[in-house]
């Protein structure tokens, strides 16, 4: 019997995550009972970890393109979970993992909503002509399309995935409350998204299994909230004090550019394609599902 079962899960099909952190730690347990999964790290420290959670460690770098050699053909199934480095327009990690990615290799990409840029507080779908405002942004669409040109030509399947603000019981904003950052007073406020990061790693998981070739979803949740209200609504499930609200002049000496940049983008993304073709049904449809039970 033991001999049958260690047989079976060396049959398993062979699966890659590449930017195993957070999320794809929270990925691995939907996956490790039907895939030998692999996992991309460049830290050999987290080699342990990686097994202890039923991955089997690579250790690679993406900014280092011999190190992937031994990722070439290792399985038909990605998910990439990497970002892009933190410089330039162009994201050369996935660059350079697109030259080594066999044909008919079947990806799951997760990308961001920043891709869009400012929508002026408009509710969009995945039909919304990408708009990039930052390089942070910019880098991004170069690694959809990137991907998108790798699929063509190496006869690939890739879904795209655009990701809103991801949160959960242990990724909340309470540094920032705990210091009294400001935020934007309601008349200058933009909306924002949000997604449990257990149900993205759930939504990751369903695409394995239901991917389209060349198709985007936007992995968000039901909330429908301005960013200072989700300040506020965090602050109050901590009994923290509420972050000061200030005019958009005002904010701008108090903030880094990085935080202002996401102050400045307004959207409201859909999610009625994820839920039609996926069929995913949300563990924490909005964010006050979560936080009422604090």
């Amino acid at each position: 019997m033991k001999k049958s079962l260690h047989l079976k899960k060396w049959h398993r099909p062979r699966l890659l995550i590449v930017g195993c952190g957070d999320v794809g730690m929270r990925l691995l347990p939907l996956l490790r009972e039907r895939f030998r999964v692999f996992a991309v790290t460049s830290a050999p420290a987290r080699c342990a970890e990686l097994r202890a959670a039923g991955a089997i460690p690579i250790v690679a770098n993406l900014d280092l393109p011999h190190s992937l050699a031994r990722l070439a053909r290792l399985a038909p199934l990605v998910v990439h979970l990497a970002p892009p480095q933190a410089d330039g327009d162009h994201d050369r990690r996935t660059r350079n993992l697109c030259a080594i990615l066999p044909e008919r290799t079947s990806v799951v990409y997760v990308s961001t909503s920043g891709v869009y840029g400012d929508c002026g507080g408009a509710v969009i779908d995945e039909t919304r002509a990408v708009a990039p405002a930052s390089a942070r942004a910019r880098r991004r669409v170069d690694a959809e399309n990137v991907l998108r040109g790798w699929a063509r030509r190496r006869a690939g399947r890739l879904a795209i995935l655009r990701v809103p603000g991801i949160y959960a019981h242990d990724r909340l904003p309470l540094e920032r409350l705990s210091k009294g950052t400001p935020a934007l007073q309601d008349a200058d406020d933009v909306f924002t998204n949000h997604i449990h990061a257990d149900d993205l790693a759930r939504i990751i998981a369903t695409t394995l299994y239901r991917i389209q070739p060349n198709r985007v979803y936007h992995t968000a949740d039901d909330s429908n909230m301005k960013m200072g209200d989700y300040f506020d609504a965090v602050a109050d499930a901590f009994k923290l004090p509420r972050p000061p609200r200030l005019s958009r002049a005002a904010l701008q000496s108090q903030v880094s550019p990085l935080l202002l940049s996401f102050m400045s983008e307004s959207r409201r993304m859909s999610n009625r394609r994820m839920k039609l073709e996926l069929g995913v049904q949300l563990r924490y449809p909005t964010v006050a599902t979560v936080l009422g039970t604090m």
